[in-house]
């Protein structure tokens, strides 16, 4: 069969699906976006497994508690919020606001976070009453396969119809570009390759931009409080984490301090010309992220670049020679390796992830460890970027936790800045159409011309 018919045949039958799926009511909706989170919460260690072997990449422990981590705090944000039928009236504005589909979905997921991803997509799009069809990158195909297989268990005794959720099995670029163009929506993750042309099909889309966050510790700051957080981000998931922290930028009379508790908490401190430059081209082939290095151990890493790795060593951190285009190590490095940067004003630090995000990143987050407000705002001004995270470990928080307001989820949108159709992270919200219902308001009070224009 040819790609088109291929994809056009899975369409039919994920209308089809939909139509019917449209019928159920809140409660009946709720049930089955819980289904897809519990289902990856008690299948946590096998998909974790599955993750691992198959893409080669990542910490199998690191995997198990993203797995569980991410359904729990999804379902709970999505548990009690409306979308089926009337979910908001404004009496003030006499806008009452109805809730409906936007029908199918292609989720395009990468092979770095191939389980909650299609996880977070499947229940943002069965929260609207949606269908959906996953694109996974051919690396993880076998995950995509065996995810969508537990959801289609999961959902069965509910009731819900058949081909509600379904895969490419033989994913190609070809088919993916196919399922964009067919589909009424698309969500994007992945390279900036495939987001471009989600954006090309022809139909809405929502896609990500580029990582590489940058972390600013304010002055005086406890690097006690902050290291331990800084290094948790970086190493997570061996790195492959689009919002693990990527430098740290620390103030002149704060650095030895700081390279003081690195290297206590498990950093092997790089501050030689030659250790620099050996570490840079292996990171760096031809200017880009060397795939052989995606995901892998700190371990494989100083192998690769020929630095002797202390035992303990958890990470890499690397003093850079300059910031911006001045050097590739301002870059975003998916491995576990960090780099340094000092500064001597907050503004200056500031210049700093500017001319860093520049290179790469700009659109997605910073991170910053302070407790003064009007440096923290002061950035939030300055910093082309759609998330600041304060004082946490912004890899498996800035994706939404218990302990901030951020939406939980696996895609954060980078907006214009990351060539994106959104500012914020990706939730159910962006999967509804809402038809609006205007009143007449009788007491409406109309003003006079003075009264506008004066």
């Amino acid at each position: 069969m040819e790609s088109k018919e291929y994809i056009q045949d899975m369409v039919q039958k994920s209308r089809t699906a939909q139509r019917e799926f449209e019928k159920f009511n809140q409660q009946q909706v709720d049930a089955a976006v819980r289904a897809i989170a519990k289902t990856i919460y008690d299948h946590a260690e096998e998909l974790a497994r599955l993750a691992v072997d198959e893409t080669r990449m990542g910490v199998y422990e690191d995997k198990i508690k993203k797995n569980q981590g991410k359904s729990r705090i999804i379902w709970n944000s999505l548990k009690n919020k409306k979308s089926v039928g009337i979910i908001r009236r404004d009496p003030l504005t006499g806008i009452t606001e109805v809730a409906r589909p936007v029908g199918v979905v292609g989720a395009v997921t990468p092979c770095t976070n191939p389980i909650v991803t299609p996880m977070c997509n499947a229940m943002f799009a069965l929260k609207g009453r949606n269908s959906m069809i996953i694109a996974p990158h051919p690396r993880a195909r076998k995950c995509a396969q065996r995810v969508t297989e537990l959801f289609q268990e999961a959902l069965l005794p509910l009731g819900t119809p058949e081909n509600l959720i379904q895969v490419i099995a033989e994913p190609t670029v070809e088919l993916t570009n196919e399922l964009m163009k067919a589909a009424d929506v698309s969500v994007a993750t992945g390279g900036m390759g495939m987001v471009k042309a989600a954006y090309s099909s022809g139909k809405p889309a929502f896609g990500v931009g580029a990582g590489n966050v940058q972390c600013i510790i304010d002055q005086g700051y406890d690097l006690q409080t902050a290291i331990p957080k800084i290094i948790a981000g970086r190493i997570f998931d061996n790195g492959i984490i689009c919002s693990g922290e990527q430098t740290i930028i620390i103030h002149e009379d704060d650095y030895a301090a700081a390279i003081n508790a690195l290297q206590k908490n498990g950093a092997l401190v790089i501050r030689e010309s030659a250790d620099r430059d050996r570490l840079r081209a292996a990171l760096f082939v031809d200017g880009v992220m060397n795939k052989n290095l995606v995901g892998q151990s700190v371990a494989r890493v100083a192998e690769t670049a020929g630095l002797a790795l202390p035992a303990g060593a958890r990470v890499i951190a690397v003093e850079a020679e300059g910031c911006g285009t001045a050097d590739l190590l301002s870059k975003e490095k998916m491995c576990p390796v960090i780099t340094l940067f000092t500064y001597k004003t907050f503004a200056q630090a500031v210049e700093i992830a500017v001319a860093n995000l520049q290179v790469e990143g700009k659109g997605h987050s910073i991170s910053i460890h302070s407790d003064h407000a009007e440096n923290i705002e002061y950035a939030a001004q300055v910093v082309p970027v759609s998330r600041v995270l304060i004082n946490q470990i912004c890899s498996t928080m800035n994706g939404g936790s218990f302990n901030n307001g951020l939406a939980p989820t696996t895609t954060l949108g980078c907006g214009s800045w990351g060539n994106n159709s959104i500012s914020e992270n990706l939730d159910y919200k962006h999967l509804l159409n809402i038809t609006r219902i205007g009143y007449y308001l009788p007491d409406a009070q109309v003003p006079t011309d003075a009264e506008i224009w004066g």
